[in-house]
């Protein structure tokens, strides 16, 4: 059975975006992103939450055919577009190519997607990721770490009843002083 990663940028201070949920703070050059490539690339599918997914649904499917768009965008539009993407919502009422919509348990519907996919699954998105570490369902947390402070916004992690003993089994610096720090659920 593969494991349930959470990856996500995430500033110094532990925000995955600003209070009105600009992007804009993070350094996503191209060695960056040939490597959330290779990362993306190794999932057999993506969870998405419904604010993750629409954003990410509003660029990539037309990002093949925009041509300012660069060999290392192509390359993830490629991949994005094939991957198989499960939508959690349950406000969106249809979703585009390669995606299906759950609005059931995330337990419930994780242990049907495990028996569906062999392979690593990747959760997308601060809120839908919440429910899954509340429910001491994710495996390997991903952290992006880049060198700046917003001061508030959205956190990586939900509030918590109790810590999670977590292994760090992986780590990366970019040229641009980006980290990648990768941990391990202990349990």
């Amino acid at each position: 059975m593969g494991k349930l990663i959470y990856l996500l940028n995430v500033s110094l201070d532990g925000f995955v975006e600003k209070v009105d949920h600009d992007l804009g703070w993070t350094r996503i050059d191209e060695e960056l992103h040939g490597w959330f490539n290779e990362f993306e690339r190794a999932l057999d599918a993506v969870l998405y939450g419904r604010r993750l997914y629409e954003l990410m649904n509003a660029h990539w499917p037309a990002a093949e055919l925009d041509p300012t768009t660069t060999g290392v965008e192509l390359e993830y539009a490629r991949i994005w577009n094939a991957h198989p993407k499960i939508v959690f919502s349950t406000t969106l009422e249809s979703v585009g190519p390669n995606s299906r919509l759950v609005s059931g348990d995330v337990g419930e519907e994780l242990a049907k997607l495990r028996a569906e996919f062999s392979g690593d699954l990747g959760v997308a998105g601060p809120t839908l990721a919440a429910q899954f570490i509340s429910r001491g369902l994710v495996d390997q947390y991903g952290l992006v770490v880049h060198p700046v402070v917003l001061g508030a916004g959205t956190p990586f992690f939900p509030a918590l009843p109790h810590p999670i003993d977590l292994e760090l089994v992986e780590s990366r610096t970019f040229s641009s002083g980006v980290y990648y720090l990768g941990y391990r659920a202990r349990r």
